[in-house]
């Protein structure tokens, strides 16, 4: 593991930093990427090792916010993420912040991000997460009804091989189970299990427990 495992782009960032210092900069973002998903604990701490050294380059600030959100320290994640999207002036993790303010227990102000004007300005599946995390921040606030209603979105139809499409028919489901539609929740259950080509959610399982229409 050198650090030339790291995509063109994100090393060409870390060329402003000294050849050693990029070299163990590089390092470091290697393993929080291999590790993000088995270990989310070590990919926080090689992150963050990274963020110590080279604390004023945006991709190192994102990496940081990425593992800080996946090993749950949630005031880490936007604190790391706002500063990114400050040094970057991406808003490619403004869903993730969302998320985040959530896991901080604020759902008023996951929605008042999913509110941010730069939130069009995502791509197809950004805007579907935004959406599913702002539902999720209704039915924190008791709304459940809400929740549903505002998937109700023409996406829900799609015919795309995409993983966001089950993601949002999973969601839907969901929020018509908790809003007391259990028929409804059902189909849409199974609808998200026909999209969830690599069974990536429990859809399956979460419509036969709801019985046969």
């Amino acid at each position: 593991m050198t650090g030339r495992e790291l995509d063109e782009e994100i090393r060409s960032e870390l060329s402003a930093l000294s050849g050693q210092m990029s070299a163990a900069v590089a390092r470091h973002l290697v393993m929080a990427q291999r590790l993000l998903e088995d270990d989310p604990e070590q990919a926080y701490e090689h992150a963050m090792a990274a963020r110590r050294k080279a604390g004023r380059i945006g991709v190192v600030r994102e990496a940081a916010g990425v593992a800080a959100y996946l090993a749950g320290k949630y005031a880490d994640a936007l604190a790391e993420l706002r500063a990114a999207r400050r040094m970057t002036g991406s808003a490619e993790y403004l869903p993730m912040m969302a998320d985040a303010e959530r896991g901080l227990g604020r759902p008023q102000r996951a929605l008042d991000l999913a509110h941010d004007p730069a939130v069009t300005g995502l791509n197809t599946a950004g805007r579907v997460e935004m959406l599913i995390v702002a539902a999720g921040a209704r039915r924190d606030l008791g709304d459940h009804e809400a929740a549903a209603v505002s998937l109700q979105v023409p996406e829900l139809r799609s015919n795309a091989r995409a993983e966001w499409v089950a993601r949002l028919r999973y969601a839907y489901a969901d929020a018509l189970l908790a809003a007391g539609r259990d028929k409804e929740a059902r189909r849409w259950f199974v609808r998200a299990a026909e999209a969830d080509v690599d069974e990536e959610t429990d859809a399956a399982e979460r419509a036969a427990d709801l019985g046969e229409d």
